[in-house]
């Protein structure tokens, strides 16, 4: 929480300067507005941009929305306000749940250093914004959490939510699948208690995935909604190609540093195999991994669509809390981190900003 505090702080004193209002760029802008036109108009907005392209509202899934038009029910808040109280309960919630699930694989320092990691993302600004991603980690993470305790309904229901807060909500319900399936096979016969979590676990995203369906009469109505916004699964042939261009492109680094990113980022998530994490936490890192890395358009959104998941950062946060010596130093890397995380969010928010 205090890492985040830093970062709206650095954002305020950035903002301020320049003119602009801290309160507009977390609120008013980009996808929360298109959250916003959902409560107010219900889903039939659609937006016809220059290169022809159709953009249906359809895209944005329901549940973020309906927590904002319930909030601002409920209390005196703009639906957009709403959004950042939603957020900001949900990074908090998220965060708990961090800790305890890697707490039980590497012990309660890694975890504390695991979710300040998490919390110091170049791009953990987007945990404070009216967006979806905190919302959608706190239902993931305590959706897995309870799928590894064997706690069945309580996962399903985590997933159906997840499911209707963004589409790799199904990611979460792999890893309810392989949990059963994986206790299953150990124990050597089916548990008649897990059948509630595997029915449940899909339903959020199947539902609206229907609706919209029937919405547009058109069974595949949501993968067209999403081509329309230029996205769509390709197996990472898109990506491969704007990192190309880059190579080609001066500054050639650009592209350089992405593939030792991706590199780096393959590299951590197979360490997790090695190191014993559990392996519905493995399914759900590796179906998010895949589907930020694998859809096309929208580059510059998969380091926040990367977010979720969080597993990725367990290494480095082992590895910093085994540092016993020299405590101070590793104590200044994270610091340092942290400051640049907050700074990094503030300029980033008030230039481009998350596409």
């Amino acid at each position: 929480m205090a890492i985040r505090l830093l970062g709206l702080i650095a954002l305020a004193v950035w903002a301020g300067a320049r003119g602009k209002s801290a309160h507009t760029l977390l609120s008013a802008r980009w996808d929360s507005l298109w959250y916003v036109r959902v409560i107010e108009r219900g889903y039939d907005f659609k937006l016809r941009t220059a290169d022809g392209r159709t953009l249906s509202d359809m895209a944005f899934f329901p549940l973020f929305p309906w927590l904002e038009k319930a909030f601002s029910t409920v209390f005196p808040l703009s639906p957009a306000d709403a959004g950042l109280l939603v957020s900001a309960v949900a990074s908090i919630l998220a965060a708990a749940g961090i800790f305890f699930l890697v707490e039980g694989v590497y012990g309660a320092r890694a975890a504390l250093f695991t979710v300040a990691l998490w919390a110091a993302l170049p791009v953990g600004i987007v945990q404070s914004m009216a967006y979806s991603e905190s919302l959608f980690t706190a239902l993931a993470v305590w959706g897995v959490y309870f799928a590894v305790k064997e706690r069945w309904t309580a996962a399903g229901l985590l997933a159906l939510f997840a499911g209707l807060t963004r589409p790799v909500g199904l990611a979460v319900a792999a890893a309810v699948w392989v949990a059963v399936a994986q206790k299953a096979y150990t124990s050597g016969r089916w548990n008649n208690k897990a059948l509630p979590g595997v029915v449940l676990a899909p339903l959020g995203f199947v539902a609206y995935f229907v609706w919209v369906g029937v919405r547009t009469d058109d069974l595949l109505g949501y993968l067209h909604v999403q081509n329309g916004w230029g996205n769509g699964f390709d197996g990472g042939v898109a990506f491969a190609g704007f990192i190309g261009d880059l190579l080609i492109h001066p500054p050639y680094i650009t592209g350089v540093l992405l593939i030792a990113g991706v590199a780096l980022l393959v590299w951590v998530y197979r360490r997790g195999f090695a190191k014993g994490y559990p392996l519905p936490l493995q399914v759900y890192t590796g179906l998010i991994v895949v589907l930020a890395l694998c859809t096309s358009g929208f580059f510059g959104s998969k380091p926040r669509l990367l977010i979720p998941a969080f597993s990725v950062l367990m290494p480095a946060a082992a590895w910093l809390a085994d540092r016993d010596r020299r405590r101070i130093v590793w104590t200044s890397i994270l610091g340092v981190l942290i400051v640049g995380s907050a700074l990094y969010g503030a300029f980033w928010l008030n230039g481009s900003g998350p596409p």
